[in-house]
């Protein structure tokens, strides 16, 4: 027999049912230099079929430093976020030391976790190396300049990370000439060990290239499970 409620009854159920919905949690994506949202626009897009609201940022990355894109572009995505959802951030590369540099300097209480893939947290030797050369300027504009490997580049002077940070490192280049500029392991663009961060919650490197990593498989899964785990799944190989 079905349940049959009066009207009163009925209202007072739907209130007691909304007061026990929540916004969904919102993510930001913030993709890379000299990108745009369309790098990121798969990973959005896998992350919203998994129930998140999605905030995928188009901002002019060549065009100002770090610290002004950060206090320009940042708030404006949070403010597109439900009111009272929990705020996560997921970035490619310079969108990591957005973040940085945004959590070093707001209030971060809505911020839940952050995923960084392939981010020069320690700078990169090719800023140290070709950043004196004019074509790069022109590629990469100011905030590309700030990402040398010295102590007093931006990345190395923001601290600590102080929310859940997971860090994805990318092993694989089709740039031999970078690479050799590069110590150690690297994705083609930044060293496996630069991107380390203090205060990560957990790291993991999988065999991608700096620019392609966003749209790898691996690496989207490795996304929705840090979001939803606050740690990487180690058992799947890449």
């Amino acid at each position: 027999m079905p349940l049959s409620v009066g009207r009163e009854g009925l209202f007072i159920a739907l209130l007691l049912l909304a007061g026990t919905l929540q916004a969904a949690d919102c993510v930001v994506l913030l993709h890379g230099l000299a990108r745009s949202d369309g790098s990121m626009r798969e990973l959005a897009e896998e992350l919203t079929q998994a129930g998140y609201q999605t905030v995928n940022v188009d901002y002019p990355s060549t065009n100002f430093p770090v610290e002004e894109l950060a206090d320009r572009y940042i708030p404006m995505a949070i403010e597109s976020c439900a009111a009272d959802s929990t705020v996560h951030f997921v970035t490619h590369s310079i969108g990591g030391i957005l973040v940085r540099y945004w959590l070093a300097n707001n209030d971060h209480s809505r911020v839940g976790r952050v995923v960084m893939l392939v981010p020069p947290n320690q700078g990169s030797e090719l800023v140290d190396k070709l950043g004196g050369v004019r074509g790069f300027y022109l590629l990469n504009g100011p905030a590309g300049l700030q990402l040398g490997t010295d102590l007093a580049s931006l990345p190395n002077t923001l601290g600590p990370i102080p929310v859940e940070t997971g860090v994805i490192a990318g092993s694989k280049s089709f740039n031999p000439i970078y690479s050799a500029i590069i110590p150690g392991d690297d994705d083609g663009k930044v060293a496996v060990a630069r991107t380390h961060l203090d205060g990560m919650t957990d790291f993991i490197v999988l065999r991608h290239t700096h620019t392609w990593i966003t749209g790898a498989p691996p690496a989207q899964y490795q996304v929705r499970y840090f979001l939803e785990h606050g740690s990487f799944d180690h058992s799947v190989n890449d």
